[in-house]
């Protein structure tokens, strides 16, 4: 490994833990960023030629730190200085700074910078372009790039999300247990955010595209269960990610069409992957804390465990869904419980069940596709004809439009297809 290569990775690895320790220290997210900036300046300049630091992101947060703080004696004449408590401390060596990652401080600090991503007065979009941002350390031209809008876009994007958070004050006291526990969900709502941003990926090439997207979302997601590994909700929100990024390659044919679960080439799969979510959706179930990340991953999990279509539990996942339905009542839910209810219990059950959903999804893409395929299944083939029509009026992509007309074709052939519609 050449020297940058090592040091992006270390760099990259101790980011969370640098930035969220600067930003208890200066309480300006602006000051912290522009902190650790310097530090990774100073440790391209010193670190190939002395060797890595005992621990890289102790070594990050003194010296960004003192650069913090030399930065604001500079600016002295312009601003008045904080109170001492806030920018400094009176300890400057490295082992204590390092002694004190593995202790609450650490993981506070990580939480507390997660939490202040996520703040509730953002946009998801300027969450999730804050996240990125400052805790992943992707560039404005990167994120940019992802979300498929301008470098200057963007730019205003995120430092309008800083303005808010500004604006708003942030939090920088030590939280209290029932704190940390509000905090860990805001925050695995975010990293979901992220995850389906780049998992709902409108065709096979935005897909590729926006592939890091899900990526980053595990990683953050492996660092948040790694400072609360008894969190079982955590545990399911990460096998969550990995069994439904297992199926990537096999989502998307070659010309970009959607290829439905059933049809998917399973050979595809990322069998790894899947190894390890369904080791954790195991793990997690075993703490008997039921959460709605646990409920998601353990049908996901179903759906890897099927080696063939014909041998997937639906029987099972249509109880996880009214279990997900309890614990999270959303029409979505129940739309995806429709689903598994066709294939135990049969068209007219499942029509049944999403007819109320009429209003509230009316401007739904999914319901409309699946009222179309119930009714199909039904012998009502005008009624399913015009669901079809109103489902491709609000496709959101050409590969949408285009797996609604090939239903469409297939009710003009007399042919049916499975109405997993959801399930890709």
């Amino acid at each position: 490994m050449t020297d940058l290569a090592w040091i992006n990775a270390a760099i990259t690895s101790a980011r969370p833990q640098a930035v969220g320790a600067l930003l208890r220290y200066f309480r300006n997210l602006d000051t912290a960023e522009e902190a650790f900036q310097d530090a990774c300046l100073r440790a391209l300049r010193n670190w190939p030629a002395n060797g890595p630091p005992r621990d890289p992101a102790a070594w990050l947060i003194m010296v960004g730190r003192n650069a913090g703080i030399d930065g604001a004696r500079k600016r002295k004449r312009e601003t008045e200085l904080p109170d001492e408590d806030h920018i400094s401390d009176t300890d400057d060596v490295e082992t204590p700074l390092a002694e004190r990652l593995d202790n609450a401080d650490y993981r506070d600090d990580i939480l507390r910078l997660l939490f202040v991503c996520c703040h509730a007065g953002l946009p998801n979009t300027q969450q999730i372009a804050l996240a990125l941002r400052i805790v992943s350390g992707l560039s404005v031209a990167q994120i940019a790039s992802l979300f498929l809008v301008s470098d200057a876009a963007m730019e205003q994007r995120i430092t309008r999300a800083k303005a808010r958070i500004a604006a708003d004050g942030a939090q920088f006291e030590t939280p209290t247990a029932i704190e940390r526990a509000e905090r860990l969900a805001a925050v695995a709502t975010m990293l979901y955010l992220v995850f389906t941003e780049g998992y709902a990926a409108a065709n096979a090439r935005e897909g590729e595209t926006r592939a890091p997207l899900c990526e980053e979302a595990i990683r953050l997601t492996r660092l948040l269960l790694a400072l609360f590994p008894s969190e079982a909700e955590i545990m399911g929100l990460l096998a969550l990610m990995l069994l439904q990024h297992s199926r990537r390659t096999a989502r998307f044919d070659a010309n970009g069409a959607i290829v439905l679960l059933d049809d998917q080439d399973r050979t595809q799969w990322d069998h790894r992957a899947i190894g390890e979510g369904l080791a954790l959706i195991d793990k997690a179930i075993r703490h008997r804390r039921p959460g709605p990340y646990q409920v998601q991953a353990a049908i996901a999990a179903l759906h890897a465990r099927a080696a063939t279509p014909a041998e997937t539990d639906w029987s099972e996942i249509a109880l996880l869904y009214a279990t997900l339905e309890r614990l999270q009542p959303s029409p979505v839910v129940t739309l995806n419980r429709a689903v598994a209810v066709s294939k135990v219990d049969g068209p007219a059950a499942a029509l049944a069940l999403i007819e109320p959903l009429a209003k509230p999804l009316d401007s739904y893409f999914y319901f409309h596709g699946l009222k179309g395929m119930m009714l199909r299944d039904l012998g009502r083939d005008a009624e399913a004809r015009a669901a079809f029509d109103r489902a491709i009026s609000l496709a959101k992509s050409p590969a949408e439009a285009a797996h609604i007309r090939m239903h469409l074709d297939a009710l003009a052939s007399g042919k049916k297809s499975a109405p997993d519609l959801r399930a890709v």
